[in-house]
């Protein structure tokens, strides 16, 4: 009896290139939350120890912002795409109302000399993450009710004007990190979309030359900069930060000093949960740590990308593609003020710093991406089966298409 033949096993590669993109991308969230639970708590115990406060209270706080954020992650992912569709112009608007709030004195809380927070009751809400998404979902239904006019004269105006104007709100606060990252999405659903490069290339140099200015205009954003330039020479000023960082993934060294062992969060880093707790992870996991950490964004962008080109059609597409770049360019943001490559601009590092607002949109976000590639995948498998039958047929005919073709056939061969 002859042995059936067997089928070489497919490389590791080849089955990671085949996974379902929502798959991967789920799975990379869970890593990087839950590896930011970990972190958080590290960051975070010792330095409520040293003042007498509740070791948990970080922790507690970010288990229940990822408990809303799964809820909003659940809804957004059953959506359907009508109801995206229609959230965007409210989202914008809310957004709007609340950037303009927390810039009102009474409203907004101060924290460091920016104005970023509204405070309800006991919570804090950032209106600049809420914006982020919420311009993301506007681009994406403007573009899909007239996708003909970004080629057309002053097409873009409508586009680049209410980035421009979310984006200057958030400048104001001052937040230079949070705006120049909803441009570069804004930008980057566009040019999915099919908005000509040239005309791209025009407002990107015109938003450049105007951030130039803002920040010649503004102290607070000069000082970052010179800051940047030589942070060593204000080690116990402005470049404080920056420098406590370096030192703190300097000795780290290849493998860290191990989970919970760092020393720089004990009251020498500042913002070690939050914006800076990448430097801790260097400190306590090394460049092992860190690179865990980048893999998980890497992963992440493959698998967001892939949905965008997937998505059944221009709206999906553009939103996946911005909720995507918006990601990553935030969380190479963060790692490169982390590692001293740009200047420090405030943001979090997504789905790990400690932070409600930051962590609830995000997971929104990703349960909006999630919705769009399971429904790129639903639309494949149908066709796919079609082309194997007919490629099975040995004399090529087409399949017959009229209404009980089918069953005749299957009458003339009884």
């Amino acid at each position: 009896m002859a042995r059936a033949a067997t089928s070489p096993a497919r490389p590791r590669s080849s089955r990671l290139a085949g996974a379902r993109p929502d798959r991967l991308l789920i799975g990379s969230v869970v890593f990087l939350v839950c590896f930011g639970l970990v972190m958080v708590y590290s960051a975070s115990s010792a330095t409520a120890v040293l003042e007498g406060g509740d070791p948990l209270a970080v922790l507690k706080r970010q288990v229940l912002y990822a408990g809303l954020g799964l809820v909003a992650f659940r809804l957004l992912s059953r959506a359907t795409p009508a109801q995206l569709r229609r959230i965007g112009p409210v989202a914008v608007g809310i957004a709007g109302v609340l950037l303009v709030a927390v810039l009102m004195p009474g409203f907004g809380v101060v924290v460091n000399g920016a104005r970023r927070w509204l405070a309800i009751g006991p919570i804090q809400v950032q209106p600049s993450e809420i914006a982020k998404l919420a311009l993301a979902l506007w681009i994406a239904q403007a573009i899909a009710r007239s996708p003909r006019r970004l080629t057309e004269r002053g097409g873009l105006i409508p586009f680049a004007g209410l980035t421009a104007l979310l984006a200057a709100l958030v400048l104001i606060e001052p937040d230079l990190g949070t705006a120049v990252t909803m441009c570069v999405m804004a930008g980057a659903m566009l040019l999915v979309a099919g908005a000509p490069v040239r005309r791209l290339a025009l407002i990107a140099g015109g938003a450049l030359l105007l951030a130039g200015f803002a920040v010649a205009a503004s102290p607070y954003q000069r000082e970052r900069v010179h800051t940047f330039l030589d942070p060593w020479s204000k080690a116990t000023g402005a470049g404080f930060q920056t420098v406590q960082a370096e030192i703190a993934i300097g000795s780290g060294g290849p493998v860290g000093r191990g989970l919970g062992n760092g020393i720089q969060k004990n009251n020498y880093l500042p913002e070690a949960a939050t914006d800076m707790i990448a430097a801790n992870i260097g400190e306590e996991l090394g460049l092992v740590g860190l690179l865990a950490l980048m893999a998980g964004y890497a992963t992440f962008g493959v698998a967001g990308y892939r949905i965008a080109l997937r998505a059944r059609d221009i709206h999906q597409r553009t939103l996946a593609a911005g909720i995507t770049t918006l990601i990553v360019v935030q969380a190479a943001v963060n790692l490169g003020t982390v590692l001293g490559v740009v200047p420090v601009t405030g943001v979090p590092l997504p789905f790990v710093s400690a932070g409600g607002s930051n962590l609830v949109v995000f997971l929104s976000a990703v349960g909006i991406l999630v919705n769009i590639g399971r429904r790129g995948r639903a639309s494949r498998p149908s066709a796919l089966r079609d082309a194997s039958a007919d490629r099975g047929r040995g004399d090529g005919r087409a399949r017959d298409a009229r209404a009980g073709g089918g069953k005749r056939a299957a009458g003339a061969r009884g």
